[in-house]
């Protein structure tokens, strides 16, 4: 069996457990004599707890405890600062005052022996509030506008005079974007199983940062991070709502401790779109000045973003302005509107999701009130470098995914004017849009350990959402031991193996991958030198710079021999080879280089004239992201990311009620999303692309990328397909009618 494993299409090495039930979730650990918890949300989304009448939950069959700020223990709340977390100011301290910030907050917990006895206890609580009227939508004449703060604020730019360059360009666009507040919404809802063993507490927790985690939840609670377990080894789905640990996490702790059993608590559905973050709305002002033979002279770009109040939320809304087309002249904005709602999060593709859809709407409207091709405009604006951080691109392969995609998708048979092509009585229209995201990297170490059956074990603190880390990673191992992927087996999810950086922002395979790698380049080393040191091996006495690795085995350079396998040589010993090693990066090649991937994304859609309906038929994504090292995965991660795309541009929008910050479509039957029957054709392809300068395996991220041009790619084929220009998502059939 080969070992050139990285870039095969190999299947999932964790499919098996997955269909058959053996892999196993957070609600899956079930602890003996454990209790189950049920989170009792706030009817109000602002105000205050004044009376909680606990009585009669207390006398129903099963229950054991009812906490609340009344009861609940005073938790320190210690320092600590999340890789990714961009949020400034003071945690949600969840059960330590009487204080609501927003519906849907926790206020109590009930605790009972099984959970059909804790939902009926809970039911039962009778909570009395002094209620103010919540300011829950940005539009809202009481709701007022900051700048961000701290570290993780994404600031404002400027190059060049762009509000004079506009005023004074021949041709201009300038328009209004408004993006609606979405929900994540993965198969598996979050979970955590809590147990204490004295002052050791185990957590099953559905995270995709369990080191983050573990440190999270040791300062909660004032603990040594040694003292908490986080053990996640596969996540049914999170799309982002994962990487921060929200407050069902110390509730479930926090009841565990009180009660001194172990305890199980799972959200509903309907508290997933309360207490676990959102990918904010968002509205945007893109105005782009341009020359009448195309030659965009300036892009002014302003965004304001939802956060909560007790904490501010950033994203990087803005970001890919400034490199995306060449222009002399850019101002870019950004601010922020504290509501009375819970913090948003990270949602796939975070930030640059919703500034491109913006940015290449606008760059679609511009192409046809020049008369362009929308490409050809995109050609005639393309950078030869990264304009705004003033550095070359490591590698930009954007033109080569337009050339690409436009031939497969056939660009060429569509008839430039709105409204001109037909297909009978639908009327059809084919648009386009540019996607990119940043090449991430954070420190990650991996632990390696050879045995002297020929196996090898990986261990390393990362996570599964979906993208099948477990095979990526075995491919990284065994091609880098030369060894049948087979003989591979890598353990994840568990806070106690070597760290890793978040499951998120597309940087798990950069980081994790270079990690991994690492780790088995370490072995090769310490098996060279047991080797070399064995009198009973054939290289034995020989340099180490002599020696050669080829197929899981060694051997001196120039020797035909079939040499000696590794495990040979750890049987040999008599000792099982361990190391441990951690990525590393060119720091050099960090600071001189602008990093991202980018892609070309095509769509087709179908319009009923008379009612509207609206039908994305097809759709083609070429990236240029690096090298591929499993482009099943790949494939399977990018057409899923653009369904999340057409999600995002016809059906995701979460309602609130303004009365009190409800929201009021928070179940399946009314937040609409993507299923089957909604799918047409999606195709993925990637450009080859050789980028040296962005990790030791070459790699990009594909998670975040794939979701990031679907939305402008379908709004604007909708314009194709009917002149009508909808700039706010989720268009719906009304936008088609009543326009």
């Amino acid at each position: 069996m080969t070992t050139n494993v990285i870039g095969i299409p190999l299947t999932r090495v964790d499919g098996r457990a997955k269909v058959t039930g053996a892999a196993r979730y957070a609600a899956d650990f079930n602890q003996h004599a454990q209790l189950h918890a049920v989170i009792v949300g706030a009817t109000t989304g602002l105000g205050r707890v004044t009376a909680l009448d606990e009585t009669s939950a207390r006398a129903m069959p099963g229950v054991v405890e009812v906490i609340s700020h009344l009861n609940a223990p005073r938790l320190p709340y210690g320092p600590h600062k999340s890789f990714i977390d961009p949020a400034v100011g003071e945690r949600l301290h969840v059960l330590q005052d009487d204080q609501v910030r927003f519906y849907g907050q926790p206020v109590a917990l009930v605790v009972a022996d099984t959970l059909d006895h804790a939902e009926r206890a809970a039911n039962a609580l009778r909570i009395s509030y002094a209620a103010e009227r919540p300011v829950v939508d940005t539009h809202d004449p009481a709701a007022q506008t900051v700048e961000p703060s701290g570290s993780g604020a994404h600031g404002d730019t400027l190059r060049g005079d762009a509000d004079r360059a506009l005023a004074e360009a021949p041709v201009k666009v300038d328009a209004t974007y408004d993006m609606a507040r979405e929900n994540h919404n993965p198969m598996e809802p979050h979970a955590v199983v809590a147990a204490w063993d004295g002052n050791r507490l185990t957590l099953w927790s559905k995270s995709q940062f369990v080191v983050n985690e573990q440190a999270e939840i040791a300062a909660i609670f004032g603990l040594p991070a040694q003292n908490v377990q986080v053990i996640c080894p596969f996540i049914g789905g999170a799309f982002g709502t994962s990487l921060r640990t929200w407050p069902h996490v110390t509730l479930a702790a926090m009841a565990a401790r009180q009660v001194g059993r172990p305890v199980k608590l799972v959200l509903t559905r309907k508290q997933m779109f309360f207490t676990t973050g959102h990918r904010p709305r968002t509205l945007q002002r893109v105005a782009i000045g341009a020359t009448r033979d195309g030659r965009i002279t300036s892009i002014v770009h302003e965004g304001n973003g939802e956060t909560s109040r007790y904490e501010q939320f950033t994203e990087a809304l803005l970001s890919a302005t400034s490199y995306m087309y060449s222009c002399p002249n850019v101002r870019t904005r950004y601010r922020l509107t504290p509501l009375d709602t819970g913090t948003p999060n990270h949602m796939r593709g975070p930030g640059e999701a919703s500034g491109i859809f913006a940015l290449e709407s606008a760059i679609d409207e511009l192409s046809y009130g020049l008369g362009l091709d929308p490409i050809e405009l995109r050609r005639r604006n393309e950078p030869t470098m990264d304009e705004g951080a003033d550095k070359p691109f490591s590698s930009r392969s954007l033109m080569q995914c337009y050339d690409a995609g436009a031939e497969r998708f056939g660009w060429a048979r569509r008839t430039p004017a709105p409204r001109s092509m037909r297909d009978g009585r639908l009327l059809v229209g084919m648009g386009v849009a540019s996607a990119t995201y940043p090449v991430f990297f954070g420190p990650a170490s991996a632990r390696v350990r050879l045995h002297a059956d020929g196996t090898a074990a990986v261990e390393v603190a990362a996570s599964d959402m979906g993208p099948g880390t477990y095979t990526s990673m075995t491919q990284v191992a065994a091609e880098t031991l030369g060894i049948p992927v087979e003989q591979v087996r890598v353990s994840i999810g568990h806070s106690d193996f070597p760290p890793a950086p978040p499951h998120g922002g597309s940087m798990t395979m950069a980081s994790v991958g270079s990690a991994v790698r690492a780790a088995c380049l370490a072995a090769r080393d310490e098996v060279t030198r047991r080797a070399v040191a064995d009198q009973r091996s054939p290289v034995f006495g020989a340099a180490l710079d002599g020696i050669e690795w080829i197929g899981g085995s060694l051997r001196r350079l120039g020797d035909s021999s079939p040499g000696q396998t590794y495990h040979d040589v750890v049987a040999s010993s008599g000792q099982p080879v361990e190391v441990h090693a951690s990525n590393q990066r060119d720091a050099d090649a960090a600071s001189r280089y602008s990093m991202h991937s980018f892609g070309a994304v095509f769509a087709e859609v179908a319009i009923d004239p008379d009612v509207g309906t609206i039908r994305v038929r097809r759709a083609v994504g070429t990236y240029g992201a690096g090298r591929i090292v499993n482009p099943r995965l790949a494939s399977s991660q990018c057409t899923g990311g653009m369904i999340g795309g057409i999600g995002m541009a016809l059906m995701e929008q979460t309602a609130l009620d303004t009365r009190d910050g409800r929201p009021v479509n928070a179940h399946m039957a009314d937040y609409l999303m993507p299923v089957n029957l909604d799918i047409g054709s999606l195709e993925a392809h990637f450009v080859d692309e050789d980028d040296p300068h962005v990790n030791v395996l070459g790699v990009k991220g594909l998670g975040e990328i794939a979701l990031v041009g679907m939305a402008p790619a379908v709004a604007n084929a909708i314009y194709h397909a009917t002149g009508i220009r909808v700039r706010d998502l989720p268009i719906r059939i009304e936008d088609i009618l009543t326009a």
